[in-house]
């Protein structure tokens, strides 16, 4: 008896082998592919993290764009590179760990020391004050350079921000609670990127909707490489650090001296626009709020138009 015990956990044991190293090399195969789909685009800088990709066009006041979680720079410049960079000097990052930039594994991923490595990048590249658009997480950290390096941030275009702690628990951010760091790279290299494929419908329905995704997304915006284990590693670890800071820094918000706009749709599906915009305009005078009736989460791929305009707009004040 005991003997067949044995046996058939062997068995089970091998079967699962098997299908570990199925997934393994699936999950090799995705990220070869994304990678291909998805090159660099623009140019190395090397901060403190380690080399950072960036794109930078145009000439006039500075722009510095910081994605959300989970996201890299075509996110963003997809969509707005093309009608900022006639009057501005945009720079699109990939943060520190996303996209084609570099982040070891014992570099921070708060969003108070992610605030710092957009202030390296910022002296790096010379930019002066500079007007930081951040959407989602990056108005977080657009949030903490503005608390951090006052001097540096002329103004703040804020895009579906996280600007409090969410009520709001997304199931597409379900898997990424992994807090043991072995544990969150075994799912990485296995499990993480077969399973964003066979959900991406549904993931994809939550993060945008009720618009609709963009055609070519998956390659010009850069979705592609959410599939590889570097993106679930660095996002998973994004995701367990924001609890650490931004429960603390939404109540200093009244020391932020420059000027600041916030654009929120009244469908995100991902934060709650009354408790993250109205609420926190309504606490924080200066964060004049702006809303799109009927839109979702991915304003900067969706709504360009009133994101330029925001942008526009912050310039402007900015200038006065």
């Amino acid at each position: 008896m005991l003997k067949t015990i044995v046996i058939v956990l062997a068995i089970i044991l091998a079967g699962v082998g098997i299908y570990v190293l199925i997934k393994k090399r699936e999950a090799r195969k995705l990220a070869r592919m994304a990678e291909a789909s998805c090159p660099p685009q623009g140019d190395f800088v090397t901060i403190s993290t380690g080399r950072l990709h960036y794109v930078e066009a145009g000439s006039g006041p500075s722009v510095i764009f910081v994605h959300g979680l989970g996201g890299q720079l075509r996110s963003l410049s997809m969509t707005l590179l093309k009608p900022l960079s006639e009057r501005y000097r945009v720079v699109f990052i990939d943060r520190p760990g996303m996209g084609w930039s570099e982040r070891p594994e014992s570099a921070s991923a708060r969003i108070d020391d992610q605030a710092g490595y957009v202030e390296e990048v910022i002296d790096a590249l010379d930019l002066g004050p500079t007007i930081v658009v951040g959407h989602s997480l990056g108005g977080a950290i657009a949030s903490a350079l503005a608390l951090r390096a006052p001097g540096k941030v002329a103004g703040l275009a804020l895009l579906a921000p996280l600007l409090r702690p969410s009520s709001m628990q997304p199931t597409s951010f379900g898997a990424l609670g992994v807090t043991k760091p072995g544990v969150r790279r075994f799912i990485a290299h296995t499990f993480a990127g077969p399973t964003s494929v066979r959900n991406q419908d549904v993931v994809r329905d939550e993060i945008f909707g009720p618009d609709p995704v963009p055609k070519a997304y998956t390659t010009l915006g850069g979705g592609l490489l959410s599939l590889r284990p570097k993106s679930f590693i660095n996002t998973s670890r994004d995701y367990c650090a924001v609890p650490e800071v931004i429960g603390a820094q939404w109540k200093h918000y009244d020391e932020i001296t420059c000027p600041v706009r916030v654009l929120y749709g009244t469908e995100d599906r991902i934060l709650n626009w009354r408790e993250q915009g109205v609420e926190m305009s309504e606490r924080f005078r200066h964060f004049k709020l702006k809303t799109v009736e009927g839109a979702g989460h991915m304003l900067p791929l969706t709504k360009v138009d009133e994101v330029v305009a925001l942008i526009d707009e912050v310039a402007g004040a900015a200038k006065a």
